[in-house]
């Protein structure tokens, strides 16, 4: 069973987000009215998931996400604890803040029940709630690129190196077989890898990575 646990400093949303999750098999293991009882609840919870508001009291989301992901916490199952982010702001920086905190994904509090048991499941899985290409354009937008970071990629094969900056383009793993002439399944291995050396929690944390070691620019087009 999915473990989840609700961060909002609005007792409301913290009991409609648990009725709607509940409804459908997802178990909501504990809930924080504030940041700094996001990152203690979780800390001993280790829930498969944290749904994350920003403007919460004495420590706001952004950092309770940076200092959550900080301690690399795993669920009880040993998979890593991933953050979705929570806001009635859609607001490009707030996404962004969120993706370099550490998140894998955002969303509007005023989701749908449909859509918000979507996203518990889709980032449990490992996957990112942000398509590739709309985190490009956050990216491209907010990053500035640190040649000091060039060191990390060197761990990765050529192919490897391949497959990110195509990635990074906002390529699907369809989209990458068919580009690189690979199956599907080789595809997927290649990620799977890449994520696994640069110690990435999902392909959102690849694309900024990308961005930001200068393998990728925003003046560069994506083939085709």
């Amino acid at each position: 069973m999915t473990r989840v646990v609700i961060a909002d400093d609005q007792a409301l949303v913290r009991t409609g987000f648990t009725m709607i999750l509940a409804a459908e098999g997802i178990e909501v293991v504990g809930h924080a009215a504030t940041g700094a009882e996001a990152v203690a609840v979780t800390r001993r919870l280790r829930p498969d998931v944290v749904l994350m508001d920003i403007r919460m009291p004495e420590m706001d989301g952004l950092e309770a996400t940076r200092r959550i992901l900080a301690d690399a916490p795993a669920t009880a199952g040993g998979q890593p604890v991933r953050v979705v982010i929570l806001t009635t702001f859609d607001l490009d920086q707030y996404v962004y803040a969120a993706l370099a905190a550490g998140a894998s994904g955002f969303l509007l509090k005023d989701v749908t029940p449909d859509h918000l048991i979507h996203a518990v499941r889709v980032v449990q899985d490992g996957d990112a709630l942000l398509a590739p290409s709309i985190t490009r354009r956050l990216v491209e937008r907010f990053t500035r690129p640190d040649p000091s970071l060039h060191r990390d990629l060197e761990s990765l094969t050529p192919r490897e190196r391949q497959v990110l900056t195509l990635l990074a383009g906002g390529l699907s793993n369809l989209e990458l077989a068919a580009a690189l002439r690979l199956s599907e399944a080789t595809v997927k291995t290649h990620v799977t890898r890449i994520l696994t050396k640069l110690q990435l929690r999902d392909r959102v944390q690849a694309v900024v990575v990308a961005y930001e070691t200068g393998l990728v620019t925003p003046s560069a087009r994506r083939p085709g």
